[in-house]
């Protein structure tokens, strides 16, 4: 059984330069906002969702929120999708966070804790949008757009050293 090549799509360098790119976007939209809340998806879409969060302060004035969504990322139906946060998310404006939108499925299941409260707005963050679109779901901010076949594979690494984006 023969090894797929790993491609590199991105270095550390680039991913923090997207970072920066984003953080700055976010800022630019929401002026306005006192607070933010950053949900991120379990896995490397709660770190990405970290790393934001980190450079949101370092450049915004807001109050900013950090949140962990759980759920199953291979069958998000089967289990009930949890939010860290206890306290009611009414008025709030949201940025759900993932490190790759593949089809939107995830995203989708992802945004039902949301949608039944009243939150101001909702926003989508990736680092890596393949646009492979089954379910309506189409970030706001965007890292890197990538056109990938459905048998290729995205990882995503964001060691705080050596953060890479490989395709397989």
């Amino acid at each position: 059984m023969t090894q797929k090549a790993k491609i590199l799509v991105l270095n550390h360098h680039q991913i923090q330069q997207k970072i920066t790119r984003i953080a700055f976007e976010i800022y630019e939209r929401n002026a306005g906002e006192k607070q933010l809340t950053i949900a991120g998806l379990t896995g490397m879409g709660y770190v990405f969702a970290e790393l934001m969060v980190k450079k949101l302060k370092e450049i915004a004035p807001f109050d900013l929120q950090l949140i962990k969504i759980e759920l199953d990322k291979a069958n998000p139906i089967l289990e009930e999708v949890i939010l860290s946060a206890h306290e009611p998310l009414n008025g709030k404006s949201i940025i759900l966070v993932d490190d790759v939108l593949n089809t939107g499925k995830t995203l989708a299941f992802a945004m039902v804790p949301f949608l039944e409260q009243e939150v101001k707005k909702m926003e989508v963050l990736v680092l890596v949008n393949r646009s492979h679109k089954l379910f309506p779901v189409a970030p706001d901010y965007t890292g890197y757009e990538l056109a990938t076949t459905l048998s290729e594979h995205i990882t995503v690494n964001l060691d705080p050293e050596d953060s890479t984006v490989h395709l397989h």
